[in-house]
């Protein structure tokens, strides 16, 4: 019965039998009887058939409803049942760099668990220090992180991308109307920094001796909190990687410049060859084509 509820929940998502059989794999008149036979088995009518077209009865609207937590509550119940019997389950551990803002590395882990639900994939904060530990320690099996060292024979090492850097300011902060603006110009406006309370001093410096961030320092221990600090008009956020989709409300980016020049920032998956997982490797390559 569950592989016939599947095939009714096909339908209903496609609200169209040919599409549903395509992705179960099966013919329309099949995947057709099978939820006629669901029907005689529960005795009651799920689908008002008129001509070519269907309507859910109520008690069909309710029965999908209800069929999605069943579904769902049995595959968690198949993979932890599966998860004692094997004993260890092999298991990617990811590190993702705290300030980066992009959406690619939550695409990548969305396809990647799609591909492979049997494989628990656990995520790790840091700052670009913190990252680079957690990988020589073997806390992760991969990074995300920013490339801040010359690249190392120990890693391979992948680049995502290179980009320009920008800042997140308040839509309201007189700044905001420029289409670029240079790191001096910052120098008497607090740059907000997402770390731990452990890096706070190592990205205080990296910020004012790399990139050349005068002016004073906040701190946020993750974005959003970052991002309600440059909303409520504290400062500007250093803004790491691709914008997201859609606008944020009420904050502008910029592209930060060191003189004529805009600032860039390299982007880059990290592991340790000595220690490489083949789905390291495969959460890479699926992060590759995200940032493509």
């Amino acid at each position: 019965m569950l592989r016939q509820i599947k095939y009714f929940q096909a339908v209903v998502k496609h609200n169209n039998f040919s599409e549903a059989a395509f992705e179960c794999n099966i013919s329309q008149s099949a995947i057709s009887q099978q939820i006629q036979a669901l029907e005689r088995d529960l005795g009651f009518q799920l689908l008002e058939r008129k001509k070519r077209k269907f309507e859910l009865t109520p008690a069909g609207e309710f029965f999908y409803k209800k069929s999605l937590v069943l579904t769902a509550d049995y595959e968690q119940i198949v993979r932890e049942a599966a998860r004692l019997a094997g004993g260890e389950q092999e298991c990617l551990k990811v590190g993702f760099l705290r300030c980066y803002g992009g959406q690619e590395f939550h695409l990548a882990l969305e396809e990647f668990t799609e591909k492979y639900p049997d494989i628990p994939v656990k995520v790790f904060y840091g700052n670009h220090d913190e990252l680079y530990h957690m990988l020589l320690k073997g806390e992760v099996d991969l990074a995300l992180n920013d490339q801040r060292r010359a690249f190392s024979d120990e890693f391979m090492n992948v680049l995502l991308a290179s980009s320009v850097m920008h800042i997140e300011i308040a839509g309201r902060n007189p700044i905001s109307s420029l289409d670029k603006v240079a790191v001096q110009e910052l120098k008497n406006i607090p740059c907000i920094i997402v770390s731990s309370e452990a890096e706070k001093e190592t990205e205080a410096e990296f910020y004012h001796t790399i990139i050349g961030l005068q002016g004073e320092k906040l701190f946020a221990e993750n974005m959003e909190e970052a991002r309600l600090l440059v909303i409520s008009g504290k400062g500007f956020m250093p803004s790491l990687g691709t914008p997201m989709e859609g606008s944020l409300a009420n904050i502008v980016r910029i592209p930060l410049y060191r003189g004529d020049e805009p600032i860039r920032r390299n982007y880059c998956a990290f592991w340790l060859k000595e220690k490489a997982k083949k789905i390291s490797e495969e959460f890479a390559e699926i992060l590759q084509h995200k940032f493509e």
